[in-house]
């Protein structure tokens, strides 16, 4: 009875420190890699001059290709049925998804909010491509992400950043609107997901 406990202790451990790794860094993106950054206003870059939205300046930063798929004042309904083509059209290295602001804005049911990011990340593990995703907050005195997407960082592998966007919209100097940064919101927005992107091992300094 020792010996089939003492492997039974063995195979636990060895299934929760595998477990524990899942979020180990990811595989750093090649000089030829594509950026796919899905959105909604946020990803367009409402309120910057041209060339200030943050795709712009992730590609300018990282010397790689990011596309710019954002459209304002879509909702996620929307962008599930929109990714799909431009996951198989662009073939991105990655996906950075920040998508959700106007089903908060517009109060559609977090639960559908919360399907449809479920069903994006979907659609781009289908097809190999990692994701990564940022929070947006609700309106509130203090602001952080709404809890959607605090659920789907825990419940799911994608890597999530929680506290870049609150952060930015809870700052007027950093705003051009109640909602949307200014061009030194976007730089700040810029700066903060490369951080994030090197800390999970996509890009390095």
């Amino acid at each position: 009875m020792k010996l089939i406990n003492l492997i039974l202790i063995l195979t636990v451990s060895f299934f929760v420190t595998s477990c524990g790794n899942s979020n180990k860094p990811h595989s750093t993106l090649t000089s030829d890699a594509t950026i796919l950054a899905f959105g909604d206003s946020l990803t367009y870059g409402t309120g910057a001059n041209k060339g200030e939205d943050y795709p712009s300046l992730l590609a300018s930063h990282l010397n790689l290709n990011v596309v710019n798929a954002g459209v304002p004042g879509e909702i996620s309904k929307q962008g599930l049925k929109r990714l799909p083509q431009l996951l198989d059209e662009h073939e991105p290295d990655l996906l950075i998804l920040i998508h959700g602001g106007n089903d908060i804005l517009r109060k559609l049911p977090r639960s559908e909010l919360k399907s449809n990011l479920l069903a994006m990340f979907a659609e781009a593990d289908s097809r190999n491509i990692p994701a990564v995703a940022l929070g947006v907050p609700e309106p509130g005195l203090f602001l952080k992400s709404a809890d959607t997407y605090q659920q789907l960082a825990q419940e799911t592998n994608v890597p999530f950043e929680l506290s870049i966007i609150p952060e930015i919209i809870g700052d007027r100097s950093l705003k051009s609107d109640t909602v949307h940064p200014n061009n030194i919101g976007y730089r700040e927005m810029a700066d903060g997901i490369i951080a994030f992107l090197e800390d999970q091992g996509f890009v390095t300094n």
